[in-house]
């Protein structure tokens, strides 16, 4: 009958056996990956030819004053107001009923294209002209939009 087993051995591998079996590790994944490596080098080869490299290079050792120079430009009055205004545009954009303003803008580009066609007429526009179209519903509605519109925007400017 045989002895029993009192102790188990794990074998603790030296750090040269893990520094070798990471290069055949690497040796395995280079040959695996030949063709992939090859054009990464190729593109590499590239950029430095180009001159990317030794700009980017340039570039994140001048990391310092290049953030002092970026914030420097973002902190200038014309770039804080038009962040502002972004900002309050957007703002005022959430707040929009999506539907409306899809409504709208496809409107106003319609009136563009009506627009765009008048011009081409080179047709004057006279007095009575302007008051028969009053009559015509699509006008009827869009000046009353307009002037609805500009009611709201004063009401809204007084406050």
């Amino acid at each position: 009958m045989a002895a029993p087993i009192t102790s188990i051995h794990k074998h603790v591998p030296t750090e040269e056996e893990i520094k070798q079996q990471k290069l055949d590790d690497l040796k395995t994944l280079f040959a695996d990956n030949e063709d992939s490596l090859n054009k990464l080098f190729n593109i590499i080869g590239e950029l430095n030819n180009v001159g990317v490299l030794e700009a980017t290079d340039s570039l994140l050792q001048a990391k310092d004053q290049v953030a002092k120079i970026a914030l420097g430009q973002v902190s200038r009055e014309p770039v804080t107001n038009l962040i502002n205004t972004l900002m309050g545009a957007t703002g005022a954009m959430m707040s929009a009923d999506p539907q409306q303003t899809t409504k709208l803008v496809s409107s106003a580009m319609t009136g563009m294209d009506e627009a765009h066609n008048f011009l081409q007429m080179n047709k004057k526009v006279g007095v009575l002209d302007l008051m028969k179209t009053l009559n015509d519903p699509d006008i009827n509605r869009a000046v009353g939009f307009g002037i609805h519109f500009l009611k709201g925007m004063g009401r809204e400017l007084k406050e």
